[in-house]
């Protein structure tokens, strides 16, 4: 019999990703229709993923512990397992690699809120609440105008540029999402065998805006100049434009080089094989093509 993954924000970047890795994996989804009582339908439910954010990162410190809250009450009624895809911003600016073992220790407030929110979850696994956190650096997707390689890195790429938030030399985490996606899966299959509290970190991909500059041009034979986001305008918007404030308080993150451990999820899932670097930019470059032939 089919086992069945209750998806929180579904037609979201994380919603759309972790959907299809589910399918490709035998299991049957159900979206959860935003407004309606959780709890009713998680009722035979194997696994409720919760990718669900708000948009622009607004309200984090009201939305998301209620949030939270009705999770692990679904969980409980359900007996489901909840799959949650975590962040960094709970680490702050320590000394990388960063791994299960390394304390919380946040230095913004919506890092505040990611540990308080992870706390949660902790505490729920002393009920029965069964949590699998797997936790990644910044999303990366193919498709055009919902990543992170595309918001940023190449948002003035037809004009023969690569952005930088920081640093263009500093070496960040990042996470392929169909790879985080399909990690999640086979953790959700042995979920039998794992603690009621599991912290997994993915290590991902590890690279500098200069490196994927160098990559780029590689694949494609044109030299992209580097250039630096204007922080100066959003510090100029912030009073009157949510997402400004919010990011220019993750700023610190773009000059912090970090990395994800991969030893624990090497050991749960030994016979995983990550997306190589190359092959994600070749990946991000053949999306962009055929849009841009669509268009």
């Amino acid at each position: 019999m089919a086992q069945t993954a209750l998806i929180l924000g579904a037609s979201g970047k994380i919603g759309r990703h972790f959907t299809a890795a589910f399918h490709a994996a035998g299991w049957q989804t159900r979206a959860y229709k935003r407004g309606t009582d959780m709890s009713t339908a998680a009722q035979g439910c194997d696994v409720i993923v919760n990718g669900m954010n708000p948009p622009n990162y607004h309200d984090w410190e009201g939305i998301l512990p209620a949030l939270t809250r009705d999770v692990i009450t679904a969980a409980k009624a359900s007996g489901a397992t909840i799959l949650f895809p975590g962040n960094v911003y709970v680490y702050g600016a320590q000394s990388a690699p960063w791994s299960e073992h390394t304390p919380h220790a946040p230095c913004s407030r919506k890092g505040e809120i990611r540990s308080q929110i992870e706390g949660m979850y902790r505490d729920a696994a002393a009920e029965g609440v069964q949590t699998i956190l797997l936790r990644a650096g910044d999303f990366l997707a193919p498709e055009v105008g919902d990543s992170h390689v595309d918001m940023t890195y190449l948002r003035g790429f037809a004009k023969g540029e690569i952005t930088t938030m920081g640093d263009p030399t500093i070496k960040r985490a990042h996470a392929w999402l169909p790879d985080m996606a399909r990690a999640a899966v086979m953790l959700a299959e042995k979920r039998a065998d794992l603690p009621a509290f599991n912290d997994i970190p993915l290590a991902g991909l590890t690279f500098s805006t200069e490196d994927l500059a160098q990559e780029i041009t590689r694949q494609t034979g044109t030299p992209l100049k580097i250039t630096h986001m204007p922080w100066w305008i959003f510090t100029l918007a912030a009073p009157l434009w949510e997402m400004a404030r919010e990011l220019r308080e993750m700023r610190y993150l773009y000059e912090t080089p970090h990395e994800l451990s991969g030893t624990r999820l090497a050991q749960l899932l030994p016979d995983f094989t990550p997306t190589s670097f190359e092959h994600m930019v070749a990946e991000v470059l053949a999306t962009r093509q055929s849009t841009a032939l669509a268009a």
